[in-house]
């Protein structure tokens, strides 16, 4: 009998066809978990977890293991109901209520990862929202908010 630890999710039908597809599709390629993950760039652990139903694979990993299996498209396709298992198997969750008063988010628009003009607008994106955390939040004027000086206090003197 296989042991599950309480977090792990149940077994159901999508998760089962998701692992079975993955570890059938990636062994007739001759692959070990290792030599998959490297060309997907996610780790050997996440590989072996997905497979042994003990972590739920992303969107993301789908369409990377699709990519280097050659599966045409089957563990992505899968993907949508093995999303649905995992969050009913975890109700924390899901879409949220925004607090009273609080304003929405506005949601982004997901970028494909294989198009490289995106790729560079995701790090130029990150790199103004580094530069905000390093630097504290602008004035309004669009003037930096000076920095306290760097050296001795008098009182250190």
């Amino acid at each position: 009998m296989e042991h599950t630890s309480p977090s792990s999710p149940a077994p159901s039908a999508a998760s089962e066809r998701f692992r079975w597809e993955l570890r059938n599709c990636r062994v007739r390629r001759g692959l070990t978990q290792r030599a998959l993950a490297d060309l997907v760039r996610f780790s050997r652990e996440t590989v072996a977890a997905v497979e042994s139903g003990r972590r739920f694979g992303s969107h993301e990993f789908a369409l990377r293991c699709d990519d280097v299996l050659g599966t045409d498209g089957r563990l992505a396709a899968l993907w949508p109901q093995v999303a649905a298992e995992q969050v009913a198997a975890d109700g924390r969750r899901g879409p949220r209520a925004s607090p009273p008063g609080r304003p929405v988010p506005r949601q982004r628009d997901r970028r494909d990862a294989r198009d490289p003009g995106a790729v560079v607008d995701a790090i130029d994106e990150l790199r103004e929202l580094i530069g905000q955390v390093l630097n504290g939040p602008s004035d309004p004027d669009g003037a930096q908010r000076q920095q306290p000086p760097v050296g001795p206090r008098d009182d250190q003197r």
